[in-house]
C-alpha cells in the first residue's frame, strides 16, 4: 500500500511541474514583442551631405528611386542600378551603412 501512495506522489508532482514549465513558457510567449521601424518617405534634398557622398562612393553609375527617413535618423534608400533592378540599402545620418536583413 504504501509503494502506490508512493508512485502516486510521484505521478502527481511529475504532472505538475511538468504543467507549470508549460505556463511560464506561455507567458515568456506573450511578453515577446517585436518593435517595426516606420520609415517615412522624403525628398531627396534631405539627404545630408555624408550620405549623399556615400551614395556617389557606391553607386556611382545608379539612380536614387526613393529616399525614406525614420525617427533615428536613419535612411532607407532603393537604389535603381545600371542594370534596372532596385536594391534597398541602409545608411545613417552620417554616412554609415547599415546592415539589415
Amino acid at each position: 500500500m504504501k509503494k502506490y501512495t508512493l508512485l502516486v506522489f510521484i505521478a502527481f508532482g511529475t504532472l505538475f511541474s511538468a504543467t507549470a514549465k508549460t505556463s511560464l513558457d506561455i507567458v515568456k510567449a506573450e511578453v515577446t514583442i517585436n518593435l517595426v521601424d516606420e520609415y517615412v518617405k522624403i525628398k531627396s534634398s534631405e539627404l545630408t551631405p555624408p550620405v549623399i557622398e556615400e551614395i556617389l562612393k557606391q553607386y556611382p553609375t545608379s539612380k536614387l528611386g526613393g529616399a525614406y527617413k525614420n525617427t533615428k535618423g536613419e535612411f532607407k534608400l532603393i537604389m535603381v542600378l545600371k542594370s534596372g533592378t532596385r536594391k534597398t540599402v541602409y545608411i545613417d545620418q552620417y554616412g554609415n551603412w547599415i546592415n539589415k536583413k
